[in-house]
C-alpha cells in the first residue's frame, strides 16, 4: 500500500510542479510583455525623457522671445528698424527707393 501511495504522491507532485512552472511562466510573460510590463515602462521612461528635452528647448526659446519682446518695448529705434526692414514701412512724406541688382548673364 505504501508503494502505491508513494507513486500517487510522486504523480501529484509532478503535476503540481508543472502547474507551478506554468504559473511562473505566465507571470513572467506578464511582467515582460504586457501593457504594464517592463518594456512598456522603459518606453514610457524614454518618452518622458524626450518630452523633458523638448520642454527645455521650448523654455529656452521662450526666454529668447521674451528678451526680444522686452527689447522691442524699450527701444523704439529697434522697433522702427524692424518695421522698415521686414514690413517695408516708411514715415509720412518719406520716399522709398528699392534698388534691384542686375542679374549676371
Amino acid at each position: 500500500m505504501t508503494c502505491l501511495f508513494n507513486e500517487i504522491c510522486k504523480l501529484r507532485m509532478k503535476k503540481l510542479a508543472i502547474v507551478f512552472i506554468l504559473l511562473i511562466l505566465i507571470l513572467q510573460y506578464n511582467i515582460w510583455f504586457s501593457a504594464g510590463g517592463v518594456r512598456s515602462i522603459e518606453q514610457l521612461e524614454q518618452n518622458i525623457a524626450e518630452q523633458k528635452k523638448e520642454n527645455e528647448q521650448l523654455r529656452a526659446q521662450n526666454k529668447q522671445l521674451r528678451g526680444e519682446i522686452e527689447a522691442l518695448r524699450n527701444n523704439p529705434e529697434l522697433l522702427e528698424e524692424i518695421a522698415r526692414e521686414k514690413l517695408g514701412l516708411i514715415k509720412p512724406n518719406e520716399k522709398f527707393y528699392r534698388i534691384i541688382p542686375e542679374e549676371n548673364q
